[in-house]
């Protein structure tokens, strides 16, 4: 054989595999290198207990009940223990489950949770996948715990002399809707919990299994220990105690399984999987299934800390989603019915705004049996539901976050060769999910665009939207379902007419113009969890056309410059997800999750090399507080993952993958069709970030070959074979500069921009310039000043025009071939008073309600304050001074406030208004206060009128007095009330 270069690399590539599989043969279980203690701290939110892969007990200990920290009922720097529950939620940012507590003490029973719980420390605290340990210091007890896949098993060891006991806590964390216990017999227990958090209907029926019989029992109803020796009981508020017998070996052992469905349910879970296999079996088998899960990736690494970071990661994405039925196969469906699946397993746990970015991509390469599954369970959730998921938790749709994200999963999924699911219901169900009046949608589909007038975030709303047709149209396009594919590709443009040119940002719409004033570092209600420098780079479908749009590949390398290298202060809202920050690049939260790869579309993808190792280097340690933000249900996980394998899917439904830079020597993914996948990159260190070379061999190939493409397709890893990285420590030209993306446009034809029609206010007293633009495009644009929709037979505009009158102005921009934009409408309101305004007090930037002029343009905000109508005072009181500019006769003066207590926003605590005539000496002429108790949860606009006799006045000063701290009993307990006001009224 002739020993060219392509042979001889191929051989060295097989020498390295081959000492890989004598080293692999040799090396330490994979479960050795997981630390389910990574992301208990910081804000990473997750939990340390047991539980297998997507197994539906999570049974981990509970140190804190409320707040941001607390949502995984786990965090690294408690040191109190109230007990173990069965139910965990990993890395979200917001709290449920906590279902079914125990906890083991001795001597006395208390119902109080303070009492019955115990200190430990980390020094005697341990934790391995399915496997949990901890001392509780308060009686000395050591506590095991593992678990099958719906069962939890816990070893208790009591040292003590007093006789020992159990506490069931039916009552423990969220609110129960009905709760239920019977004690069937001196060693089970059985009941069930209700209850309503996040998921607002959530039932957990439980059977436990005693090692030793009950000696003695007590149960609790609203803390008060019932005085009739009793065997069942029903009500919110109950817990119990078991006390057993002393014996000499001190160990009490608990099984309790969990069903979604019935107490006869939980039985058949709990002899199915655990029957009389003791702990240590258990808990052995627990191992072996990790081990198998963890096996699916194989790397080589002699950097351990690395090593325990990937296998973490790969640790945490497959803890969900997680099953959610018995072992009969029957679940409660979304429609609160009891179904069978037949040929499928139900999932629950779906947090898709985060996890259809990179944690589903990863499953199709590693768990495509699952994935078909989920896409399974998305069909029955429409079936049963009416829709498909958005962020469903328990049966429950939550309606967290935005967007249509099982749509891209379903795509992904089909797009990788997973087919075997329903391709006309899936299409129904897509058609329905954006045929649906909600959150923004209709706007988008009958304007074009979502305004900040149609929903709040709408700026984030809008660019996800866009994908998500994007995927419908794909999906028609391939499946063949559907004709209308070409109509979503034109749709999935519409991210462009939330493009401003002038600054180069996605910015906000309102009544037809931009939002002004506009920092792109604000955090504001028009992005979700994110501003404006985080989302400007959202429009996965069509890289290459936002490219031509904004001027070339070196525009968006100079935007990313520009982003990276920002100052890292925001302003605005005070965003607790948005972290690790580089320049405004938040990898802490998903919206940025993708920016770095976006360096392939340039000609320099070396600084996409060079960023990513930067990230996983920085923010992924093998430490509690190793997370840089929320774990999010594995997807903060899978983007390390993919991104220390070499490559990340920007755009989850295109069958690629963008080219990063990996870590490992050589790492090997084991796929479901026999065949593997390796990923070769020998020279792979943390000085060795940039790439070389690429030789690439797959089984549709004869021979290696020299890849010069900035990405794989999903079909070479899937057919099995080889891809080696030879890396270098300082950057190289490597990849070609063609185009490796056709644009929507070349499909459905580019997309004309609505016009922006832009005035210096809404509102005006006398006279206003009206401009109308469309910079994008060689358009000509017709307008009209009297509601008709415009056309060619109506006026052109060929430059600003004066409006004396209220006006509504509407414009379409029409292109070559007549292609038409949607059309855009403003109305601007001739004022009917003429008063000035004067602000004594500083609003919140991201709650200007237009400025001071704001309060008094007829203008009123709604309930919906999230869209930006309202002006928001925080830490001082609201002081306004109007100016009526002639002295007049009033009696009365309104004000509107608006009240969400959840959201922090109350009413005022006190309103004083006082009168003057000549802005010098006021005199009281109203003061009131207790308008709505804060207690009132309901969200409300509450107009106060304040009334006092006839007198003079030119000037009226009104002073709203804060609410002050938020009580104990509110999730933000101690923090400072909003003030929100809009529209002030003078009779």
């Amino acid at each position: 054989m002739k020993l060219n270069a392509n042979n001889m690399n191929r051989i060295i590539c097989l020498l390295i595999l081959t000492l890989f599989c004598e080293y692999l043969t040799a090396q330490t279980q994979f479960t050795s290198w997981v630390n389910p203690f990574v992301g208990t701290g910081g804000h990473g939110h997750t939990y340390p207990g047991a539980t297998l892969p997507h197994g539906m007990v999570q049974l981990s200990p509970d140190t804190r009940l409320t707040g941001w920290d607390g949502c995984s009922g786990y965090h690294y720097s408690d040191s109190f223990m109230y007990g173990f529950t069965h139910t965990h939620l990993s890395g979200t940012g917001c709290s449920d489950y906590g279902d079914i507590l125990l906890m083991p003490g001795n001597g006395t029973p208390s119902p109080i949770n303070t009492e019955y719980g115990s200190s430990f420390s980390h020094a005697n605290e341990s934790a391995s996948p399915g496997y949990y340990h901890v001392k509780l210091l308060k009686n000395n007890i050591h506590a095991e715990l593992t678990a099958t896949e719906r069962v939890g098993y816990h070893h208790y060891t009591f040292s003590s002399s007093k006789q020992p006991f159990v506490i069931l806590d039916l009552e423990h964390r969220d609110e129960v809707i009905e709760s239920s216990l019977h004690i069937e017999d001196s060693v089970t227990v059985s009941g069930l919990r209700r209850s309503k958090a996040w998921a607002s209907n959530q039932y957990v029926y439980f059977v436990m299994k005693f090692s030793s019989p009950i000696d003695r029992y007590g149960i609790w109803q609203n803390n008060f220990e019932i005085e009739k020796q009793i065997n069942q009981a029903s009500g919110k508020k109950l817990k119990a105690y078991f006390y057993f017998p002393k014996t000499h070996s001190h160990d009490l052992f608990v099984k309790v399984a969990i069903s979604p469905v019935s107490v006869e349910g939980a039985k058949k879970n709990l002899e199915a999987e655990v029957g009389g296999k003791s702990f240590a079996e258990i808990r052995a088998e627990a191992n072996q299934k990790w081990e198998k899960e963890l096996s699916k990736i194989e790397i080589k690494t002699y950097d351990t800390e690395k090593q325990k970071v990937f296998y973490t990661a790969l640790y945490h994405t497959a803890i969900v989603p997680n099953i959610n039925m018995d072992v009969d196969g029957q679940y409660r469906g979304m429609d609160n019915m009891i179904h069978k699946a037949e040929d499928f397993t139900y999932y629950s746990v779906f947090s898709l705004w985060d996890t259809y970015r990179a944690t589903h991509p990863l499953y199709t390469i590693i768990d495509q049996k699952r994935t078909l599954d989920y896409i399974k369970t998305f069909l029955v959730h429409y079936q049963q539901g009416g829709q498909l998921p958005i962020w469903e938790l328990s049966s429950c749709e939550t309606d967290c976050m935005i967007g249509n994200h099982s749509i891209p999963v379903i795509l992904d999924a089909y797009q990788k060769g997973i087919k075997d699911f329903d391709f006309a219901l899936a299409w129904k169900a897509m058609m329905s999910a954006v045929d649906w009046d909600h959150e923004g949608m209709k706007a988008h589909v009958e304007k074009g665009l979502i305004g900040v007038e149609d929903d709040h975030e709408s700026v984030s709303k809008c660019l996800e939207y866009a994908y998500n047709d994007y995927c419908i149209g794909e999906f028609a396009r391939l499946s063949g379902i559907s004709n209308d594919w070409k109509k979503y590709y034109l749709r999935a443009q519409q991210y462009k007419n939330l493009y401003d040119a002038k600054t180069g940002f996605m910015r906000p719409r309102q009544n037809g113009g931009w939002v002004t004033p506009f920092d792109p570092r604000e955090v504001n209600n028009h992005f979700t969890e994110a501003n404006s420098w985080q989302y400007s780079f959202y429009f996965p479908q069509d890289m290459e056309g936002y490219i031509s749009m904004i001027g070339g590949k070196k525009k968006l390398e100079k935007q990313l410059d520009a982003l990276f290298h920002a100052p890292s202060q925001t302003t605005g809202r005070n965003q607790s997800d948005i972290t690790g920050l580089i320049g405004q690049y938040a990898h802490g939260n998903e919206p940025s999750h993708h920016i770095a790869y976006l360096y392939n579309y340039t000609d320099h993808p070396e600084k996409t090399q060079a960023l990513v190792s930067k990230i996983m280097n920085e923010f992924y340690k093998n430490s509690p507080d190793g997370l840089i933000g929320n774990e999010d249900c594995g997807q903060m996980s899978a983007w390390y993952v993919m991104s220390a394998l070499g490559f990340y899917p920007v755009t989850p439904g295109s069958g690629k993958y963008l080219l990063g830079s990996p870590q490992f020597p050589l790492a090997e993914i084991h796929l479901e069709n026999g065949k593997s996948f390796v990923i070769n990159a020998p020279e792979a260190s943390k000085n060795n970030t940039y790439i070389r070379q690429i030789q690439l061999s797959t089984s549709n190939a004869m021979r290696p070959v020299n890849w010069k493409q900035p990405f794989l397709f999903h079909d070479d890893i899937a057919s099995g074979g080889l891809v080696s990285f030879f890396m270098d420590e300082k950057p190289k030209a490597y990849f070609t500069k063609d185009k490796f993306d056709s644009t929507l446009s070349s499909y459905s034809g580019a997309l004309v921009v609505n016009p922006v029609i832009q005035a210096p206010e809404r509102t005006f007293k006398e006279r206003m310039f009206v401009t109308i633009t469309s910079p994008l495009q060689k358009v000509r644009i017709w307008y009209t000043l009297d509601g008709q929709d415009p056309h060619e037979k109506m006026s052109l505009y060929t430059g600003p025009f004066e409006i004396t009158k209220s006006t509504i102005v509407k414009a379409i921009a029409i292109g070559e071939e007549d292609r038409r934009s949607f059309i855009t409408t403003a109305e601007f309101v001739k004022r009917e008073n003429d008063w000035g305004i004067q602000l004594n007090s500083i609003y919140e930037p991201q709650y200007a309600a237009g400025g001071a002029e704001g309060l008094i343009d007829g203008l009123r905000g709604t309930e919906n304050w999230r869209m930006g109508n309202w002006q928001g005072y925080q830490l001082q009181p609201f002081e306004a001074l109007i100016d009526l500019k002639k002295i007049i006769e009033c009696q009365k003066v309104r004000v509107g406030f608006l009240q969400d207590t959840r959201a922090w926003i109350v009413m005022p605590k006190k309103l004083t208004i006082e009168l003057s005539n000549d802005g010098k000496v006021f005199r009281e002429v109203y003061s009131g206060g207790s308008f709505l108790p804060i207690e009132d949860l309901i969200t409300q606009v509450k107009k106060i009128e304040a009334s006092f006799s006839k007198q003079k006045a030119r000037y009226i000063k009104i002073k709203a007095e804060q609410f002050g701290k938020l009580p104990d009993w509110h999730e933000g307990a101690g923090g400072d009330t909003h003030i929100f006001v809009d529209e002030i009224e003078v009779e």
